[in-house]
């Protein structure tokens, strides 16, 4: 037997716990540690290459000292994890391979040990020629997967109806527009500049695009854009574009509850919402949910999904950033829309 190699793992830590929007320098990229190319026996784990990071407004929930969530919070002084894509390099699990390429929760370093009870939602990637690797994190993976399932299962979508996505520049909102018009809907999203307006209207095919910051009022803006009311709202953003929805929803509407960005703090919000009455006398459905509720229909997505891409019905739109050294700054960035698209860190080369 040759020697094991020893190298060194660069990480990214979380210096200590957050509650308002992260900074940079809630992270630190920390060298010094070192890691044997090896799984060891008996182990029942894997050692991974990590080659993408999936950059994911969630994690900010992790990353604040409350453990009533469905995920625990990372612990000060270690490595954060997120979704991504790795090479396998040694394994004492039967069921990943030397060379395999693997997706799920990972650490934001350059190599780790995974073992597949963890419960870290791991899935051996078939590659294709056609689809890029990385687009495993976003179109085909717990981004695309979440537009997918809240689009589907949540909102009930019918031909004609009136569909509004905010924050639909990112990575869910892109393809929740693309399904819609796939359905037959009206579609209108919102984003934070001027150029993801442009690429609303022009490459992601919806119908109509405003942008935020630049409407006095954000209630006028919606009845501009739906003079009979909106049957559907992908809310990404809460605050006060959801209260604005509510006042613009028809009876029956459907809203699904993906995400809450606009959020100063996770836990002290003083901004309430003030328009809720409405959902009561326009019998409205406000539901939240996670995409892993509903991992049984996570082939059937990937079929549909790959075959629109494939045949050129569906885009989607990546940011990538080169080096974990970029990481904490992609991470962040999402907070102030700094990303066009989809946010990837991309850690080596495949």
């Amino acid at each position: 037997m040759g020697e094991v190699s020893v190298v060194e793992n660069k990480k990214v830590i979380l210096k200590n716990y957050v509650d308002g929007i992260p900074t940079e320098t809630d992270m630190e990229v920390k060298l010094g540690e070192t890691i044997e190319l090896k799984a060891p026996k008996g182990s029942s784990c894997f050692l991974v290459k990590n080659l993408y990071l999936s950059c994911d407004p969630y994690m900010r929930g992790r990353m604040r000292d409350f453990h009533g969530s469905y995920l625990p919070p990372f612990v000060p002084g270690q490595r954060i994890e997120g979704f991504g894509l790795a090479r396998v390099i040694d394994s004492d699990d039967t069921n990943y391979k030397p060379g395999d390429i693997v997706s799920g929760i990972i650490g934001w370093e350059e190599y780790s040990l995974l073992r597949s009870s963890d419960n870290l939602q791991l899935r051996n990637i078939q590659l294709d020629d056609d689809i890029p690797l990385s687009y495993h994190l976003g179109l085909l993976g717990m981004a695309g997967f979440t537009a997918y399932a809240g689009f589907n299962e949540i909102c009930c979508p019918k031909k004609g109806d009136s569909v509004f996505v905010s924050a639909a520049c990112g990575a869910v909102g892109q393809l929740v527009g693309q399904l819609a018009k796939l359905h037959g809907c009206y579609v209108v999203g919102s984003a934070g500049s001027k150029q993801k307006v442009e690429i609303l209207k022009n490459e992601l095919g919806y119908d109509e695009a405003f942008n935020y910051k630049e409407e006095a009022d954000l209630d006028t803006a919606l009845k501009r854009y739906f003079p009979e009311g909106i049957d559907i709202y992908f809310d990404n953003v809460g605050g006060s574009m959801l209260d604005a929805a509510l006042l613009n929803m028809k009876v029956r509407g459907r809203i699904a509850l993906c995400g809450m960005v606009s959020l100063q703090s996770l836990s002290t919000s003083s901004q309430g919402i003030k328009n809720l009455y409405s959902a009561i006398y326009k019998r409205l459905r406000l539901e939240g949910f996670l995409q892993s509720d509903y991992l049984h229909i996570f082939p059937q997505f990937l079929e549909n999904v790959k075959r629109y891409y494939k045949e050129g019905k569906i885009v989607y739109i990546e940011d990538i950033s080169e080096g974990l050294d970029l990481a904490p700054a992609a991470l962040v960035g999402l907070f102030s829309g700094k990303n066009i698209g989809k946010q990837v860190v991309r850690v080596a080369k495949e």
